[in-house]
C-alpha cells in the first residue's frame, strides 16, 4: 500500500478535532470533512427522509491513517461514543446473541467515484450472532445469507482474499442444489456454505474469520481507509483530475435489509434518465438483495415500473422522495434504496452522474421548470461534454449486421475488436489498436480496461450497474445486460445467436440504442456538428424529436455562453478550407495561421531548393517562384475571413523538415560507389544536408533564426502577406490581417526582422494605394520572452503565446518523445495528474504566462494578448487565460465550440463564483 508522507503538524490536529459526526449532525455544506456520501446522509437526515441512523469518521481521519500509518488515538474513543449513541437510539447492541445491530462500512469521498473504494455489509455478524438474527427476523435463510455475504466482503475487502475463492465455492453450491442464482440457495446450503467460507479465509489468510464485532468494525474501518490508494482508485482519480490528498470518509450506517423475502429488495434510482435526460423517473430494482447485487450487475434487474407493480406503496413513497430530493438539489439525484418488509429506506443520494446529451437537456429543461437560472445552467455543462457531442454516430444508411441488443447505458458509436479482461485491453489499447472490453459484468478491478477501451460491452447488469455508471460518468460507449451473450472467457471466445466470435474479431455497438453488430460500421457526422456547420434551422428540419431537443438544448446554453464571455475565441486555421470550418463552428478570427503547412506536398522542393542555395541567383530564382503561391494562399485566406482577424505566423519548422532525407541520400551515394559510378548531385546534396543537420532540430536553425539566416525568406512571406492584403481591399474587401514573428528570445531579434518587415509594408502600400495597416507581434513560447516580455513589447503590438513550445521548453521535454517513454510513469506516481501538454501547467508555464502579460501590459498597455497553442481548446486551460488576462484563446476549428462554452464558464466563475 502506498503512503503518502505525514504532512507537518497533521498529527496533533487530528487528535484534537471532532472526527466523527452523527448524521443527524452534519450538512451538505460539510461535504470536504463528511465527503459527499456521509453530508449527503445528514442533509437527508435533517429534511426528514427515511434514513437508516449512523455516523460519519471524517476525512481528516483518514487523511492521519494514510500518513501515519495508523489511526488518531482519539478517534477509537469517538467511534465507541458514536456507537453507543446508534444502540441506544435502536435498542439493539452490535453483534448481540439475541437481537444484534449490524452496520454497514461504506466509503465517501468528496468527489463520486462509483466503484473504486470498498464497502462491507452487515458487521456485527459472527457465530452467535447470526442465531439471534435468523431468531429475529423469523427467517433462517436470511440470517445465514447475510453472513455468507459478510465473509466474503469481509475477505475480498479487508482481508484482500481473491475474489475467485468465495465466487467458485458459491458456485458449486448451486451446483448441488440446481440453484440458477444465490437466491435460490437454501438455509441449509447457505449455513454449509459459511463454513466453506470460513475454511477458505483460515486457509488463505492463515486466522480464523474475526468473530469480534467491535474488531470487524475496525478492520472495516481501516481497509475503506486504505482503499483511497488502490491502484483503481488512483487511475480514476488521474482520469477525473481528482486530488490524491482529498482522503475519504467512513460512513457506519445501521443495516436495512433487501433480502428479508418477497416483501423486500433493493435499487437505485435516477429522478430523470441520466443516459438521455428524459424527465421522469428511472432505475433498477431487485427483489430479495442486497444493494451490492444492483450495483456489481450480477442478476438482470426489474425496471421502477415492475417494482410499482409489486409493491404500490413503497413505491408511491420512493416517487415522492425523489421529487422533494430534486427539488432540493435542484438537480438529476442518484438514490440508492431499500425495502424492508414493505418499509422503505433512503440509503444514499448524491447529484447523478449523466451522459453529455443528458447535462445539456437537463440544464435546459431546470431553466424551463424555473428551478434553476440560465447562468447556473451553463454552469452545469462543461467543454468536456460538448467535446463528447461533437463525436461521430453510426450511418444509419450503411448495410450492418444486428448480432442482438442490450440496454442503452451510455451513448455513443463505437467499434474494435473484442478482448474479454482488462489487461488485454490495456495491452492492445497500447500498440494503437481500438478495442472492445467484453465482460459478463465490470467490476472496480476493470477501470483501467474500461479507460482503454472505446467501448464496453457487459451480458448482466442494467442501466445503473458498475459498468453503466462508470462508462457514462467517463463519457465511454457503453451496452449493457446484453443477455443473449454467452461469454466465456477461458476459450476467449462469446457465442451469440448461432455465431461464435473469439477475441479479436471486431464489433460495433451503439451505446444510444443498445444495438450490437459485427464488423466495423462507418460513422457519420453527430447531429451538433451538423447544426453547427448548417445552423440550427436547417438542423432541425431533418432531426427527429429527440436530436431536437439535443440541438436546441446545445444552442441554447452555446449562445448564453457568448453573451456571457469576456474571452474572444479564434481558431488555428492555415487554408480557406479551415477557415470556412472554423466560422461554421462560431471563430471570431485565425489566432494561428502556420505558413509551414503551405510548403508541403509539390512545394517542398521550392524550400529545400531555397534553404539548399549556395548562390544567390539560385535563392532568388526560388523565392520568385514560391512568391505567387504564397500570395494566392493569402488572398484566400482573407477572402474567407473577411473582417475578422486573421494572425499569420512566418515559416517556423525545425530546418531538418525541410531538408532532403539523409539516409535515401546516403544509399543513393553508396549504390553508385558500389558499381564504380558516381551520382554528383546525391553527393553534393549529401555534403550540404551534412552541413546543416542538427543534433537538436526543435532548438536549432527555425522561427526568426531562419529569417535572420536565409535571406529574403521572410521577405518573400510578408511581401506576398501584404500584397494580398492589399488585393483584397482593393477589391472592395475589408482584410484585418496580423504577422506574428516566431521563436523570439532577444527582442534585438525582432528589432531586426521588424525593420525589414515595416519596410515592405511601406513599400506595398505605396504601390499598390492601398492602405495597410498590419500589426506585427510575437509568439511568446521560450522562458526568456516570457521573463523578458517588458524588453520585448517594445518591439511587439501583440503577444501570442505558444503554449506547446512554452511547455517543452520550460519543462525540457520533447513533445514527440516524452509521451511514450515517460508520461505513463509519470502519471502513475504523481509527479502531475494530467499531462502538461493536455492541460495548461499553471504552476510552470502559468507562471511565466502571467509574468509576460504583466510586464507586457506595462511596456505597452494597450498590447493584445492571445494563445494559439493546442491548450487554446483545452476546458480547464480556457478558465486560466480568463484568468491570466488574456484577450482571446485560439484552438482547432472542432474544439472552438468548446473554448466558447468554457470562455463563457470561465466568466460566471470569476464574476459569481458559480
Amino acid at each position: 500500500m502506498v503512503r503518502p508522507r505525514p504532512a507537518a503538524g497533521g498529527s496533533t490536529v487530528a487528535q484534537r478535532a471532532q472526527l466523527v459526526f452523527d448524521f443527524a449532525d452534519g450538512s451538505r455544506e460539510q461535504v470536504d470533512l463528511l465527503g459527499g456520501k456521509g453530508a449527503n446522509l445528514a442533509e437527508m437526515t435533517k429534511l426528514g427522509l427515511p434514513v437508516p441512523p449512523g455516523f460519519t469518521i471524517t476525512t481528516e481521519a483518514c487523511r492521519y491513517y494514510l500518513a501515519q500509518g495508523e489511526e488518531p488515538q482519539s478517534l477509537r474513543v469517538q467511534v465507541t461514543m458514536a456507537l453507543r449513541r446508534l444502540e441506544d437510539q435502536l435498542g439493539r447492541r452490535l453483534g448481540d446473541v439475541q437481537d444484534p445491530l449490524l452496520v454497514s462500512v461504506r466509503s465517501g469521498a468528496k468527489f463520486s467515484m462509483p466503484g473504486m473504494m470498498e464497502t462491507v455489509l452487515n458487521v456485527g455478524l459472527n457465530d452467535y450472532s447470526v442465531k439471534g438474527l435468523a431468531d429475529a427476523a423469523g427467517d433462517e435463510r436470511f440470517a445465514w445469507d447475510s453472513y455468507r455475504r459478510l465473509i466474503q466482503m469481509f475477505g475480498r475487502t479487508v482481508l484482500g482474499m481473491p475474489g475467485a475463492l468465495f465466487e467458485d465455492a458459491l458456485e458449486a453450491a448451486k451446483r448441488r442444489t440446481g440453484a440458477r442464482t444465490d437466491v435460490e440457495l437454501p438455509a441449509e446450503e447457505l449455513t454449509a456454505l459459511v463454513e466453506s467460507f470460513k475454511q477458505v479465509v483460515a486457509a488463505h489468510t492463515g486466522r480464523e474469520f474475526p468473530q469480534d464485532p467491535r474488531e470487524q468494525l475496525d478492520m472495516a474501518m481501516r481497509a475503506v481507509f486504505d482503499s483511497w490508494n488502490t491502484e483503481r482508485a488512483r487511475i480514476y482519480r488521474r482520469r477525473e483530475r481528482i486530488p490524491h490528498d482529498l482522503g475519504t470518509a467512513v460512513n457506519v450506517c445501521a443495516m436495512v435489509f433487501g433480502n428479508l423475502g418477497e416483501t423486500s429488495g433493493t435499487g437505485v434510482c435516477f429522478t430523470r434518465d441520466p443516459a438521455t435526460g428524459k424527465p421522469g423517473a428511472y432505475g433498477d430494482y431487485l427483489g430479495n438483495a442486497q444493494g451490492e447485487d444492483v450495483v456489481a450487475g450480477i442478476r438482470n434487474t426489474l425496471s421502477l415500473e415492475d417494482f410499482a407493480r409489486l409493491d404500490p406503496a413503497s413505491h408511491a413513497e420512493l416517487t415522492q422522495v425523489m421529487r422533494r430530493l430534486e427539488t432540493h438539489y435542484r438537480d438529476l439525484c442518484d438514490i440508492e434504496f431499500t425495502v424492508e418488509r414493505g418499509k422503505l429506506w433512503i440509503l444514499q443520494t448524491r447529484v447523478g452522474k449523466r451522459t453529455a446529451a443528458a447535462a445539456f437537456r437537463i440544464a435546459t429543461q431546470l431553466i424551463d421548470e424555473r428551478l434553476i437560472t440560465e447562468d447556473e445552467a451553463l454552469h452545469r455543462v462543461t467543454g468536456e461534454q460538448l467535446g463528447q457531442l461533437l463525436f461521430p454516430q453510426f450511418d444509419a444508411d450503411a448495410q450492418r449486421e444486428l448480432l442482438t441488443r442490450g440496454m442503452a447505458a451510455s451513448p455513443g458509436a463505437a467499434s474494435g475488436k473484442l478482448v474479454f479482461d482488462s489487461a488485454t485491453a490495456v495491452e492492445w489499447a497500447g500498440r494503437g489498436e481500438d478495442v472492445l472490453l467484453c465482460r459478463r459484468e465490470t467490476t472496480p478491478d476493470d477501470l483501467a480496461g474500461m479507460v482503454a477501451a472505446a467501448g464496453v460491452l457487459t451480458s448482466r447488469g442494467g442501466k445503473t450497474s458498475h459498468a453503466a455508471v462508470v462508462a457514462r460518468g467517463m463519457g465511454r460507449t457503453c451496452v449493457c445486460g446484453a443477455e443473449e451473450l454467452d461469454i466465456d472467457v477461458e476459450t476467449r471466445t462469446v457465442k451469440v445467436n448461432g455465431t461464435t466470435l473469439t477475441e479479436g474479431d471486431v464489433v460495433s455497438i451503439d451505446g444510444s440504442t443498445g444495438e450490437v453488430f459485427t464488423g466495423r460500421l462507418p460513422v457519420v457526422a453527430s447531429p451538433v456538428v451538423n447544426y453547427l456547420e448548417r445552423g440550427l434551422d436547417a438542423a432541425l428540419a431533418e432531426a427527429d424529436p429527440e436530436t431536437a431537443d439535443l440541438v436546441r438544448a446545445v444552442d441554447r446554453l452555446l449562445r448564453h455562453a457568448d453573451r456571457t464571455r469576456r474571452l474572444r475565441v479564434r481558431a488555428n486555421a492555415d487554408t480557406a478550407e479551415d477557415a470556412t470550418r472554423a466560422r461554421d463552428m462560431g471563430a471570431e478570427g485565425i489566432g494561428l495561421c502556420r505558413t509551414e503547412h503551405m510548403f508541403l506536398g509539390e512545394r517542398r522542393v521550392l524550400i529545400e531548393r531555397l534553404v539548399l542555395a549556395e548562390e544567390a541567383a539560385d535563392r532568388e530564382a526560388a523565392l520568385a517562384e514560391l512568391l505567387p503561391l504564397q500570395r494566392a494562399d493569402f488572398v484566400a485566406l482573407l477572402t474567407e475571413m473577411d473582417r475578422l482577424p486573421v494572425t499569420i505566423r512566418l515559416l517556423d519548422p525545425p530546418l531538418h523538415e525541410f531538408l532532403p532525407d539523409r539516409t535515401e541520400l546516403a544509399v543513393k551515394v553508396a549504390v553508385a560507389e558500389a558499381r564504380g559510378e558516381a551520382d554528383p548531385e546525391a553527393e553534393r546534396l549529401l555534403a550540404a544536408v551534412d552541413r546543416l543537420r542538427e543534433t537538436n532540430p526543435m532548438l536549432g536553425l527555425r522561427g526568426v533564426r531562419l529569417g535572420l539566416l536565409v535571406p529574403g525568406l521572410y521577405a518573400m512571406q510578408v511581401r506576398a502577406i501584404a500584397e494580398a492584403a492589399a488585393e483584397r481591399r482593393n477589391a472592395g474587401g475589408a482584410p484585418i490581417v496580423e504577422i506574428m514573428v516566431p521563436l523570439v528570445g532577444s527582442v534585438m531579434e525582432l528589432h531586426l526582422i521588424r525593420d525589414e518587415i515595416d519596410q515592405i509594408i511601406t513599400d506595398i502600400a505605396e504601390s499598390s494605394g492601398a492602405q495597410l495597416e498590419i500589426p506585427i507581434g510575437t509568439m511568446i513560447e521560450l522562458p526568456r520572452a516570457a521573463l523578458t516580455a517588458r524588453r520585448v513589447a517594445e518591439a511587439a503590438e501583440f503577444f501570442s503565446f505558444g503554449t506547446n513550445d512554452l511547455t517543452q521548453t520550460t519543462w525540457g521535454f520533447s513533445r514527440d518523445d516524452v509521451e511514450a517513454s515517460i508520461f505513463a510513469t509519470y502519471l502513475e506516481k504523481g509527479v502531475f495528474t494530467v499531462s502538461p501538454f493536455e492541460s495548461l501547467d499553471r504552476d510552470g508555464v502559468g507562471a511565466l504566462i502571467r509574468t509576460a502579460v504583466a510586464s507586457g501590459r506595462e511596456t505597452r498597455p494597450t498590447i493584445k494578448l492571445g494563445v494559439c497553442g493546442e491548450h487554446g481548446g483545452d476546458p480547464e486551460s480556457v478558465h486560466f487565460f480568463h484568468d491570466a488576462g488574456l484577450d482571446y484563446v485560439s484552438c482547432s476549428p472542432y474544439r472552438v465550440p468548446v473554448a466558447r462554452l468554457e470562455a463563457g464558464r470561465a466568466a460566471l466563475a470569476a464574476d459569481t463564483g458559480l
